[in-house]
């Protein structure tokens, strides 16, 4: 059984993922949250059993996902820590809550825990997650909950060390590229474009270019270089974005946002 608590929209993804991907039936699946409403939707959305009682969840779940936000783990880990028995494997998708802490919220020894870090495209099946776990974890219950990250889009184990900065490059930086899809939309729009339009245009070449980065194997570096023909449009664009300070821009932003990880 595959245990949700928290069913946000981060939850929901992950739910869609594995049912669409054939990991779980919805009979498999159990979810809890405070609100009668959310639980609904989820239950009609999906077919799973939802509940009020974390308890109940923690009682019953092989695998329980804690989707739940990083000022109230501490207080749901309190509800539920003699719930959770000795086979199950703890994940946590919480920013800034390490293993060690995971542990001693626990504070029973036997515990398995693994930390995940999701990003917001997993509602349309294509988030990417970092993963690291403790020691007693088994690399066959670790390949699991990979299995599992991978249904709504790329996972990759990092050392946890790196798990602040895979909140700065992946967990948060969607809302970097939104702001650059605003952005080139507003620069459409003020050429004559009609906004829903610029949307569409910026959307779908930002997407195209992530695939080309990820299915060429290129160097991003590379692939701008072709688009750059000397003398043409494209480099004079590039040009007033490196003496806008893009890059530079870009780079504080993830850094101050693993600074801020580190802290939490």
């Amino acid at each position: 059984m595959i245990g949700f608590i928290g069913l946000g929209n981060m939850a929901s993804a992950m739910i869609g993922g594995i049912l669409k991907k054939g990991l779980a039936e919805s009979a498999e699946i159990i979810g809890s949250c405070r609100t009668e409403a959310t639980r609904k939707q989820i239950r009609d959305k999906y077919g799973i059993r939802t509940v009020s009682d974390n308890r109940q969840v923690a009682n019953g779940a092989d695998i329980l996902i804690l989707a739940v936000k990083p000022n109230v783990l501490q207080e749901v880990i309190r509800e539920i820590r003699m719930e959770v028995s000795s086979h199950c494997l703890v994940v946590s998708i919480a920013a800034g809550r390490s293993l060690e802490w995971l542990k001693e919220a626990f504070d029973r020894p036997e515990v398995k825990v693994i930390r995940c870090m999701p990003n917001t495209p997993a509602l349309v099946l294509e988030g990417c997650t970092g993963i690291c776990a403790g020691d007693e974890v088994t690399r066959e219950e670790l390949e699991r909950v990979v299995e599992l990250a991978e249904s709504f889009g790329k996972a990759s184990m990092v050392p946890e060390r790196l798990m602040d900065a895979v909140v700065g490059v992946s967990g948060s930086s969607p809302a970097y590229v939104f702001l650059f899809i605003e952005a080139m939309a507003d620069g459409a729009v003020a050429a004559g474009m009609p906004r829903k339009q610029a949307y569409e245009f910026a959307a779908q070449s930002v997407l195209g270019s992530a695939k080309m980065v990820l299915e060429t194997g290129l160097h991003p570096g590379v692939l701008k270089d072709m688009v750059c023909s000397p003398g043409g449009t494209t480099i004079q664009a590039v040009k007033v974005l490196e003496e806008k300070g893009l890059r530079s821009a870009v780079m504080d932003a993830v850094e101050a946002c693993v600074e801020q990880s580190r802290k939490m």
